[in-house]
């Protein structure tokens, strides 16, 4: 669902506490939404369209650093119910920038495993298009759930940069555990990973 409150613009490395006029939020979703490639060939005047399949995941660790559990599109919610997944979107946004997200991540914060210290979201390029390629790919922290967005809290876009070409993973950013709430930390950063194993195994070496 596309909201037009879009809440605080991230930058990377940025981070925002997950209170509400003084209140702790409960549930909170991280959407994603990404645009497709448009090709165009002078010499006959054509225009190709080339659908892009980002999948958004999310994977849980506890404070040794030790992978908890992940959610992706083949396992669609976690072992301790926490965290959800909206399911596959294989195409993008085959037109213009429409802001409805193509898959959206819920999380209960109260039902997380105490062993659970820190959330990390990610997504992976499926065909291997590189993020140099597609137009755009956005992520926003919102109040509510897919079907209805209470509030927008933060948005941050991962626009295609020169530095990102032959990348086909990027960590989005990550949930932290703060005393009895969480902070949502952005990170942004594309890595030399080519699937879900290989970026929790770089999440491990590098962000944790």
């Amino acid at each position: 669902m596309a909201e037009t409150n879009t809440g605080v613009n991230l930058s990377k490395g940025s981070s925002i506490s997950l209170v509400k006029q003084q209140k702790k939020l409960e549930e909170i979703c991280v959407g994603i939404n990404w645009g497709a490639i448009h090709k165009k060939y002078l010499i006959s005047f054509f225009n190709e369209t080339e659908t892009v399949d980002l999948d958004a995941s999310v994977s849980m660790f506890d404070e040794e650093g030790n992978m908890v559990d992940t959610v992706y599109y083949r396992k669609l919610i976690s072992k301790d119910q926490s965290i959800r997944h909206s399911g596959d979107d294989r195409k993008g946004d085959l037109d213009k920038a429409d802001d409805f997200d193509n898959e959206v991540i819920m999380v209960n914060l109260p039902k997380v495993s105490d062993d659970v210290k820190q959330i990390f979201f990610y997504i992976n390029s499926f065909k291997g298009q590189d993020f140099e390629m597609i137009p755009y790919s956005k992520i926003r922290i919102f109040e509510g759930s897919p079907a209805h967005v209470v509030s927008v809290f933060a948005t941050f876009n991962l626009s295609s940069e020169p530095n990102f070409a032959g990348k086909i993973s990027m960590v989005m950013g990550k949930l932290v555990r703060e005393g009895v709430g969480w902070k949502f930390v952005t990170i942004g950063e594309a890595i030399d990973a080519r699937n879900i194993d290989e970026t929790i195994k770089a999440i491990q070496e590098k962000y944790l």
